[in-house]
């Protein structure tokens, strides 16, 4: 019987033998090997490794993350890492595993430099984004990447509805591109918004800085709308390009499914900037012809912040009410003057045009109320004072007498 040191001559023996027939290079542990599949059992695949050497694929590694090597039959080619030169069976232990797992990474950083989209299933979800699988590789979308149509705008940013929005795509296939690669971190970082410009670059390069596009409002949130035009695009108007005065809330100056016409202020990349108030008349330009300084006016608390109240005194001039124009005693809190809803007189004391701004004073209209008091009060003729005799001081001085 020969002993292992006997079989392990043996075999290298029989290595050096074919090397020398064949002129071949015989494998070692780590090489990549290429063959043809000779048989497809359950758990293992038998592989003629360039007809110099049978190798088997067995369990674990029979996993490939490239994919290519899901559905074999006997006659396919394969490539394999060699991990062991010589196992229990005599043949060569080869792993589908490792070399499938380089070839897929390989591959995705081949798809990254080239920008080519691939398709990408979504398998789980969470509050920051989706979890995808590309072939047998795992990787990530952020909520950030997701395309337009697929962004989950929630009214109030509810992150629980946000998650649930995520979660409907569970199974579905997305278009993305390659991101970031790094085999070494096992990170694989996929974009649906990605591809998503790529395909609209066409139509995006189409519109310019001054165009007027019009649109349908599709969400509405704290900081401004979101509008849909043209063919599958779509831009925000910012709470401040709504309208010329101050709106502190979206929702009661327009409403989802409204119809709009706005003017594209800026393009980056594919982010789309409108403003509605482009397309109406400046109003704070005849803004001094309105309202001078001293002027009394009437106006409507519409807010009170710490700093002060905003006052509505048309549709479409607001001014302000500084803390410090409030009142002639030290305030802390402008609600001890005005809440909102309140309509009161103030005193005109700054127009601001270019800046839009507009200043107002209840305690300038004390003072000048004071000032026409006074200026009204009829003058109070001086008493002549009686000059007492002498006689009188006499008589002042006498003690009553009784009659």
């Amino acid at each position: 019987m020969q002993t292992d040191n006997q079989k392990d001559i043996a075999v290298k023996t029989a290595y050096k033998q074919l090397m020398e027939d064949h002129g071949a290079h015989l494998p070692k542990i780590g090489d990549v090997v290429t063959g043809n599949v000779m048989s497809v059992g359950k758990n293992e695949v038998y592989v003629d490794v360039d007809g110099i050497a049978t190798g088997i694929a067995r369990g674990y590694e029979l996993i490939d993350e490239s994919g290519d090597y899901s559905h074999l039959a006997v006659g396919d080619e394969v490539s394999a890492t060699v991990l062991e030169m010589d196992n229990e069976y005599g043949v060569l232990e080869l792993s589908f595993r490792s070399a499938g797992h380089k070839k897929a990474w390989d591959r995705l950083s081949q798809l990254q430099n080239e920008h080519i989209i691939i398709q990408a299933k979504i398998t789980e979800a969470n509050k920051g984004g989706l979890m995808v699988t590309y072939g047998n590789v795992h990787g990530f979308m952020p909520v950030s990447q997701l395309c337009p149509d697929h962004y989950p705008r929630i009214q109030g940013g509810d992150k629980n509805k946000i998650l649930e929005k995520l979660k409907s795509y569970i199974g579905q296939t997305f278009d993305v591109k390659v991101i970031d690669v790094n085999e070494e971190e096992q990170k694989l970082i996929v974009s649906e918004k990605a591809a998503w410009e790529d395909r609209q670059k066409d139509v995006i390069s189409s519109y310019k800085p001054g165009d007027v596009i019009e649109g349908t409002v599709t969400v509405i949130t704290d900081f401004g709308v979101f509008v849909k035009f043209g063919k599958g695009l779509e831009g925000l108007v910012h709470i401040s390009e709504l309208a010329w005065q101050r709106i502190d809330d979206p929702k009661d100056f327009i409403q989802p499914g409204q119809r709009i016409k706005a003017s594209i202020i800026k393009i980056d990349g594919s982010k789309i900037f409108l403003s509605m108030k482009k397309l109406v008349d400046d109003p704070w330009r005849h803004v001094s012809e309105r309202y001078k300084i001293g002027q009394k006016v009437r106006g409507k608390v519409l807010k009170v912040n710490p700093f002060g109240l905003f006052v509505e005194l048309d549709p479409e001039i607001h001014g302000l009410a500084h803390i410090s124009e409030l009142s002639h005693k030290q305030i802390s809190d402008p609600h001890q003057i005005a809440q909102p809803g309140d309509d009161l007189d103030f005193i005109v004391v700054s127009v601001e045009p270019q800046d839009h701004r507009l200043g107002l004073s209840i305690k300038a209209l004390t003072r000048q109320q004071e000032q026409k008091q006074e200026e009204q009060a009829p003058e109070q003729p001086q008493e002549l004072k009686e000059e007492p005799s002498e006689e009188k001081e006499q008589q002042e001085k006498q003690p009553d007498q009784a009659s």
